[in-house]
């Protein structure tokens, strides 16, 4: 059930924005955002300069499936408003930070509302563009944080920000520059050789060469010398395991390629990460500052592993498992892979990181993804996660701390 403080701020005319976190919490236990959407759109043709429910009502329309609608949407609240306050700050303010984003859906950028929810951190979300770069003058802030997700379309942006930034007079987290190398071919690029990694290697083709790959005009060791199917297969740019595919000859990746519209792919040999119980564990695990943190560990019986469908909520098995390897991270997993997640740190050289990744049989750490972006969160329902709240806050007060020390460092 939507509350009622929430459908409330919808229709009052410029109120504070609602903000992505407090949405996406309705939409990730099924409350109805129709009523919701409705309000802030009739708010905003009522009143056509009320940036805050224009970006509200962005955000709803993804939420709800109409992502090129609310994208539009988003393109309008940016035209008329580049800054954005995030909810206010759970207790007195600690630092001000200023956030600059740059425009898209929820992959886009990191989802910081989420890290900031119990802190006592006051931020102002700076949107930039290609076409709208950074403001003369900005907010006075003690930390500036480069939210912006590596990817084709935000490439340009990020060379853009790197150069708005270079002399910045405020500490700056996640420098564009080092973001921009978080692409899936660059990712491995950059881990390539660091003891106890698997990363296997990732090239991007164009249609044309994987069309060739798949009717046997061009063979596999020409673009991934010494690999062999089965293949990972995925569209350039895609999250979330969307379009993504195991492809096990030559046949199934002409089948994969037919109905796909993209341009171009990535290709990785598929590596069977199985356990003994023939259970596949994926664990999302954030640096922060160098040191990890678990988020979640899914557990499923299919390779393509996601937290919300790998049946976590109907298993409390899984759910033991889960708390058992969270109560159990920095001793266990952390400490097993501590030369490997140093080495990552290293490499990749951002404050904050997320990596996706498993364990292989031999005991290597099999990284799938690192990135800027990813979803960490503190949503699920406490009876039947009692465990995850703990661990959750625990990352949200470590990030909290990392732009404390930033602060500290400020001229």
């Amino acid at each position: 059930m939507i509350p009622i403080e929430l459908a409330t701020a919808a229709a009052t005319p410029y109120a504070p924005p609602i903000g992505a976190a407090a949405l996406m919490r309705c939409a990730f236990y099924h409350d109805d955002l129709r009523p919701v959407g409705e309000s802030l759109l009739a708010r905003a043709q009522a009143h056509p300069d009320d940036a805050n429910a224009w970006l509200d009502a962005s955000c709803v329309l993804q939420l709800l499936g109409r992502r090129e609608d609310g994208l539009d949407v988003q393109r309008h609240a940016l035209a008329l408003r580049s800054l954005y306050p995030l909810p206010a700050p759970a207790r007195a303010p600690t630092l001000d930070l200023l956030v600059l984003m740059g425009p898209g859906d929820f992959m886009a950028n990191t989802p910081i509302e989420f890290l900031l929810q119990t802190s006592g951190i006051a931020a102002n979300v700076q949107y930039v563009t290609p076409e709208l770069p950074l403001p003369e003058q900005v907010p006075d802030h003690d930390v500036l944080f480069v939210a912006i997700g590596q990817s084709d379309a935000n490439a340009p942006l990020l060379r853009d920000v790197a150069r708005m930034l270079d002399g910045w007079p405020r500490p700056v987290i996640n420098r564009p520059e080092r973001i921009a190398h978080l692409s899936r071919d660059g990712a491995h690029a950059r881990l390539d050789g660091v003891d106890g990694i698997l990363m296997p290697r990732t090239v991007r083709v164009a249609r044309a060469a994987a069309r060739q790959l798949a009717d046997g005009a061009l063979g596999l060791d020409e673009l991934l010398p010494g690999a062999a199917f089965p293949l990972i297969v995925r569209p350039v740019d895609s999250h979330a395991g969307t379009d993504l595919c195991k492809v096990d000859d030559a046949a199934a990746l002409g089948a994969y390629l037919a109905p796909q519209p993209s341009g171009e792919f990535y290709l990785a040999p598929f590596v069977d990460y199985a356990g003994p119980d023939g259970q596949f564990r994926k664990y999302r695990i954030v640096l922060v500052d160098g040191r990890p943190f678990i988020c979640h560990l899914a557990i499923s019986s299919h390779w393509m592993v996601h937290y919300l469908n790998a049946g976590m909520d109907d298993s409390a098995a899984k759910r033991a498992e889960e708390a058992a390897g969270m109560a159990g991270f920095d001793t266990g997993f952390a400490r097993r892979h501590a030369a490997a997640l140093a080495g990552i740190d290293a490499r990749i050289d951002l404050p904050y990181l997320g990596i996706d990744c498993a364990e292989t049989r031999d005991g290597r750490l099999l990284v799938f993804e690192v990135d800027n972006a990813m979803v960490v969160h503190a949503m699920d329902d406490p009876a039947r996660y009692p465990y995850k709240g703990p661990v959750m806050d625990k990352v949200f007060r470590a990030f909290e701390a990392m732009l404390g020390r930033a602060a500290r460092t400020r001229a």
